[in-house]
């Protein structure tokens, strides 16, 4: 792309633990590519492990295209891999627990996975394909990580990659999967708005609980070249990318350009006190008005916790004792009954 604008922070993160879901391709790769070559311990979070090792050996032995940059001198970080399949809820709080389990601290959440998928289709939980990838996983993933993040501040960052196609979404509580009236830009654009409503709505409630010490974006990161359209096959599609491919470096991003607003907005001191923004081109951005429609994002918060089995409580503060109360139990049950030993036979 010949005009685009790069993260130019030269923080260093070493003693930083941050997950990236869907990190073994495109924008998801780049930012953790940044991140471990500023010193910080990057989990890729991925739903199949066998690429994302694959990931994590290139990251390590390529570095960022500028290598010489400030915030890329000193000992990089470390490169790790957990399971995570944000299409099973069940796989979301396996990867969750065994986070609890296994780390002392998450002090970033990235929420990058997404995908477009033209033929509609539903998870084994029985949501259409997109809403549960691009947003009940990772509402999911978020809240049942938020105690450990906040464990770990203060100056913790959860950042929610949407994308402009949120201006374009509705939320259809009358059809939420779209089994009437499916479309791939409408259901994309849906995901996309729900990501938005949710990093809003999640900013107040963290407000209203006096919570501190954690900031949350919702990030834009332009039109990037990704192998997110991966699942769209149609014929007209597939000839505009080919009339469009020989103009592409005139607007269209690399995945380095593109995970520069996701790296600001994890590293940037200047954003470390905004909360609940929307971000692109490293900047503040406008938001649709219907992040000003508090009935309309209440109302998708209580959806949202229904469809993943969440308890409803109206309080944060308390939900997340629940929360944490709850997944600690299933470590501590995970744990005791991997120390079990089977008594010798009597022979």
């Amino acid at each position: 792309m010949l005009f685009h604008t790069s993260c130019k922070s030269k923080e260093r993160l070493v003693g930083k633990t941050v997950i990236i879901t869907g990190a073994n391709t495109g924008i998801g790769k780049e930012t953790a590519r940044d991140l471990y070559r500023r010193g910080a311990r990057v989990i890729l979070a991925c739903r199949d492990v066998q690429k994302a090792d694959a990931t994590a050996k290139e990251v390590k032995s390529n570095p960022p295209s500028q290598p010489n940059k400030e915030q890329f001198q000193g000992e990089p970080g470390e490169v790790l891999v957990y399971q995570l399949d944000l299409c099973s809820l069940a796989s979301v709080r396996n990867c969750a627990k065994d986070i609890y389990k296994k780390e002392s601290a998450v002090n970033i959440l990235i929420n990058n996975a997404g995908m477009v998928i033209e033929s509609f289709g539903k998870t084994e939980d029985g949501f259409e394909t997109q809403l549960q990838t691009n947003y009940l996983g990772h509402f999911l993933f978020t809240l049942l990580l938020l105690p450990k993040i906040r464990a770990s501040g203060p100056g913790c960052r959860i950042i929610n990659v949407s994308s402009l196609a949120h201006h374009y979404g509705d939320i259809h509580f009358d059809d939420l999967n779209l089994e009437n009236s499916y479309t791939m830009k409408e259901a994309y654009c849906q995901s996309k708005l729900a990501n938005v409503l949710f990093t809003v709505e999640l900013t107040r409630r963290l407000k209203e609980a006096n919570i501190d010490g954690i900031t949350t974006y919702s990030v834009h990161p332009g039109m990037v070249k990704t192998d997110i359209s991966r699942n769209i096959h149609s014929y007209l599609l597939r000839i505009m990318q080919v009339v469009l491919t020989p103009f592409a470096p005139l607007f269209v991003k690399t995945s380095e350009q593109g995970a520069q607003t996701t790296i600001y907005c994890a590293v940037a001191q200047e954003c470390s006190k905004e909360s609940g923004l929307y971000y692109k081109d490293c900047a503040v951005a406008n938001l649709t008005n219907k992040v000003n429609d508090t009935e309309l994002i209440a109302k998708l918060w209580n959806e949202t916790m229904k469809m993943v089995r969440l308890e409803q409580e109206n309080n944060l503060e308390e939900l997340l004792k629940k929360i944490e109360k709850n997944v600690l139990q299933s470590v501590d049950d995970t744990l005791k009954n991997s120390e079990k030993v089977i008594p010798p036979s009597n022979i």
